[in-house]
């Protein structure tokens, strides 16, 4: 079962116009009853290890979103020499990605990563630049204001408080395209594979659709109740002057289809994401987008931040804290 912050959403159709200026001048106030949060859905994310509230952010704040990224397309200036490949493949994530510095060191930036076959031999695209790219990350949620803001919101932190969280600190952020054709499988996985803490239950991912994610356009899917068995792998760094430079430790699981089900969310909803719930989702194949904007928290009191992790805090972006 999957609880909602509302009903009665309905297909939120239409882009609307609102702008960044409009965003910023319209949505620093009244936003804490959007973040209403009943006990019966916070158990219900206890249980099932993930959460959706439809309707958490206004039609307005998901266009600002996307016309910010637009902008930030527009200026990508990208060196072929930097131009990697985006997979979840283990093998090709490990080359591509693990071992790319471009990857490792993107932390504290706002780099760009692509889809598969998107640039010729000469790494020149073969497709407009704007579709071309898998993600945007991981360092939006610090450095561009808008993200800045939305992730920093004020419904977020009430909803952080509804959810108990003490101390929390936002580790990434990504803008995800899913792009029409092409936008790529994200194998079955848990986060904190990825982003490892100590204890674990101490990730917490927020999902937002800026498009309606449906079973056509690559909705995420997941196995209820997963987050409560562990985790059986991690990403973890090589030692210094190794390559790849991250590699997998443990075994990969295996999972039924039949597991999964499907969580299609409207445009402007919120999806609650435990770091131990397994969760994917398909290929793209349909004509639509599904543009994402994701980012993670971490729970920090009495918590340790694993040193393998490939994503670590640099002296110029420590994890911020989310609450003001």
């Amino acid at each position: 079962m999957v609880l909602k912050g509302s009903q009665g959403a309905g297909e939120l159709a239409g882009q609307g116009s609102g702008g960044v200026t409009a965003y910023l001048s319209h949505h620093s106030g009244s936003e804490s009853a959007m973040a209403f949060v009943t006990e019966e859905q916070i158990q219900q994310f206890c249980e099932d290890g993930f959460l959706v509230l439809e309707e958490f952010f206004t039609t307005e704040e998901c266009d600002a979103m996307r016309e910010q990224i637009d902008k930030i397309i527009a200026k990508m200036d990208v060196p072929p020499h930097c131009r990697t490949e985006f997979s979840t493949d283990e093998e090709e994530q490990l080359q591509a990605q693990g071992s790319a510095d471009y990857f490792l060191t993107s932390g504290d930036k706002i780099r760009f990563f692509f889809e598969k076959g998107v640039f010729d031999e000469k790494g020149d695209f073969l497709v407009p630049k704007e579709k071309s790219i898998n993600k945007i990350g991981h360092a939006l949620h610090a450095y561009d204001p808008i993200f800045k803001q939305i992730t920093h919101s004020s419904k977020v932190q009430e909803l952080g408080r509804k959810l108990g969280l003490e101390k929390p600190v936002v580790v990434q952020s990504m803008y995800i395209f899913k792009q029409p054709g092409i936008g790529g499988e994200v194998r079955p996985h848990q986060d904190a594979t990825f982003l490892y803490t100590e204890p674990l239950a101490k990730v917490l991912g927020l999902w937002i659709a800026l498009e309606n994610a449906t079973q056509e356009n690559s909705c995420l899917w997941f196995i209820p109740g997963s987050h409560t068995n562990g985790i059986t792998r991690r990403m973890v760094r090589a030692p210094p002057g190794t390559l790849p430079c991250t590699h997998f430790i443990g075994s990969e699981q295996t999972y039924q289809d039949s597991q999964f089900i499907p969580v299609p969310i409207h445009k402007g909803g919120l999806i609650l994401i435990h770091g131990e719930v397994v969760h994917k989702s398909e290929l793209n194949s349909s004509e639509w987008s599904r543009h994402v904007y994701t980012f993670h928290l971490m729970e920090a009191k009495d918590t340790t931040w694993s040193k393998e992790n490939w994503l670590q805090p640099t002296p110029e972006l420590p994890f911020p804290p989310l609450y003001n």
